[in-house]
């Protein structure tokens, strides 16, 4: 079956790479089940600080694999169960990303479409090279794109969540960074290094200080104001009494580099 990711760890940074350019890198079954076991793996995994999402080949990933959901059609409910399913293996996957404690990088150098634009906006950060290229295209073929109006439209502003999904237009990357969907346009010669000094940072941080930090932004945002203040004063609150903080604090003082734990 088709769906292979490639799986590299060095000094700290986890690579997973789509690999399966004869469907343009689609999210079939196969390959969202080996990229949700991989993040799960990561997200155990001491050794892994950052985890860095990448694609062979001139997609980042088309989507869903359309060969497969026409496959289903003659099953005895028409593929109901079937696209039910595949829907859930997507979910899945997606909050593999997001509630993942460590955070994920999006490294496009090609086209990402549909769920595949949607794991791009699922990821904590995203780098795009300047060939990259986005859109949400089921509105062309009588498929709202519907999941991917979730992370879509909790990071850029409704207006261009709007257009993107009702449009189907595909989308460069500079106009990608002008809508908050990607953090950094570069050249695609300069793609991966700038991935990897990113990585890089951010793995030299406390790793406990991280994984609270990160699960505290995505609960705060979808409460009210007040109910985000007061969850995050504990958050912090908490924060302050791990080791790292404490050593944190202690080296910022003395003016020396910190000695992290990553332990709580």
């Amino acid at each position: 079956m088709n769906g292979h990711v490639l799986s590299s760890c060095e000094a700290g940074i986890l690579r997973l790479t789509l690999d399966d350019e004869d469907t343009r890198n689609s999210l079939s079954e196969t390959m969202m089940a080996k990229l949700t076991a991989a993040l799960k793996a990561g997200a155990q995994d001491a050794c892994v600080r950052v985890i860095v999402i990448a694609a062979k080949g001139p997609a980042f990933s088309s989507g869903h694999n359309l060969k497969e959901i026409t496959a289903h059609r003659g099953d005895a409910d028409k593929g109901a169960a079937y696209f039910a399913a595949l829907f859930q293996s997507c979910t899945e996957l997606m909050l593999a990303v997001v509630q993942n404690p460590k955070p994920v990088i999006a490294e496009v150098a090609g086209l990402a479409s549909a769920a595949g634009c949607q794991l791009v906006a699922s990821c904590d950060l995203a780098i795009a090279a300047e060939t990259a290229r986005f859109c949400t295209p089921g509105v062309n073929i009588g498929l709202f794109c519907s999941t991917p109006m979730v992370p879509l439209s909790r990071n850029v502003a409704q207006k261009h969540a709007m257009e993107m999904l009702l449009t189907g237009d595909v989308f460069d990357a500079a106009e990608a960074l002008r809508m908050g969907l990607v953090n950094r346009v570069v050249p695609a010669s300069a793609l991966s290094q700038t991935v990897t000094e990113l990585a890089t940072k951010i793995a030299s941080k406390s790793m406990v200080t991280i994984r609270i930090g990160k699960q505290a932004f995505y609960r705060q945002r979808e409460l009210p104001l007040e109910d985000a203040y007061a969850y995050t004063a504990q958050v912090m609150a908490e924060n302050l009494l791990t080791r790292d903080a404490e050593e944190g604090i202690s080296a910022f003082i003395g003016r020396r580099p910190p000695q992290w734990s990553d332990e709580t």
